[in-house]
């Protein structure tokens, strides 16, 4: 299971002094457990795998964030702990593996219509608004 892999991880990084590392994986498992809390159940490793993802995506944000403010430091905190919550995600598709696959993909016209074709092929494996400015792309050229 993909949670105890990150308690294991918790561990060492106690063990090793990683604070930073030890912190987000803190936060990462409090975040599992209040999903699991409201499941009322254990949680499969995709649904722990959504955990990981919405916490990477939120560090994703406070990157653009900071670096619009002008506040590098915070910045390059954020992306040590993306960093970090990347290792438990699956590899990520490049824009052009998305594009392509995309391009491959029958979306009709509709943009809602579409985003629900899409969207189930690359959860996890592509950041969402990626997609979604893709398939705008492809929906406004074809």
């Amino acid at each position: 299971m993909l949670i105890d892999q990150i308690k294991k991880a918790q561990i060492e990084a106690m063990k090793a002094g990683q604070s930073l590392r030890l912190s987000v994986l803190r936060m990462l498992i409090s975040a599992a457990n209040y999903k699991q809390i409201d499941a009322h159940r254990d949680l499969t490793d995709e649904e722990v795998l959504g955990v990981i993802s919405n916490e990477a995506k939120k560090r994703r944000e406070a990157i653009d964030s900071f670096k619009a403010a002008q506040r590098e430091e915070q910045a390059a905190k954020e992306q040590q702990e993306l960093d970090i919550l990347a290792a438990y995600l699956p590899k990520q598709l490049t824009e052009e593996e998305i594009r392509g696959e995309i391009g491959k993909l029958d979306l009709g016209t509709d943009f809602g219509q579409a985003m629900r074709v899409a969207s189930p092929l690359f959860r996890g494996r592509a950041d969402g608004s990626l997609v979604a400015k893709l398939v705008k792309e492809k929906l406004g050229n074809g």
